[in-house]
């Protein structure tokens, strides 16, 4: 997972993405090691979360700072979900 720079002035909605997005990517990581349908299910709440926020950050944002490398870490974090889901069905 990408990390961000903590000396950048602080932009709220981009922050508030930012932490999404990473709440987004322990959910997946638990979905991923422990594949269940609650824990694919916390990860798909979590990433109906992170893209609310995202586009509440895009839609914030002058000149789009900070919610570009949002948005890529998001889709990452979409693939992972993919693979975590896969595992699920490939379980039952």
């Amino acid at each position: 997972m990408k990390h961000y720079d903590s000396s950048m002035p602080t932009n709220k909605p981009v922050s508030q993405a930012q932490g999404s997005v990473k709440k987004l990517h322990n959910a997946v990581s638990q979905a991923l090691s422990h594949p269940s349908e609650q824990s694919v299910e916390q990860a798909e709440h979590a990433l109906a979360h992170s893209e609310q926020a995202v586009a509440e950050a895009r839609a914030h944002s002058e000149d789009g700072q900070g919610v570009d490398l949002v948005e890529g870490v998001l889709q990452e974090e979409r693939e992972r979900l993919q693979a975590a889901e896969q595992a699920l069905r490939e379980q039952e």
